[in-house]
């Protein structure tokens, strides 16, 4: 059986705490991490979204995206206090 796109990007997420537009190519193969994002908004998953910098191949500053899944930020936050 063929593991979606989709599911993939929620095995990383779980296994790794996060994913990037760069680690799902690289990793998964995945190009339009976005698209798929969104297909998984729509199938009820909730994502945390944090903007990263970094520098391209050329040593020129760029930003993107890092995508958790609400649940597992939840989870690791239980610890706190609440005030």
């Amino acid at each position: 059986m063929k593991i979606s796109q989709k599911d993939r990007i929620i095995n990383y997420i779980r296994e790794f705490g996060s994913i990037s537009s760069w680690e799902a190519y690289s990793d998964l193969g995945i190009t339009q991490l976005g698209a798929r994002i969104d297909q998984l908004k729509k199938e009820g998953y909730m994502f945390v979204t944090e903007w990263e910098t970094g520098k391209n191949r050329y040593g020129e500053p760029t930003m993107y995206k890092r995508y958790k899944l609400a649940d597992i930020v939840a989870e690791n936050m239980q610890h706190i206090p609440q005030i």
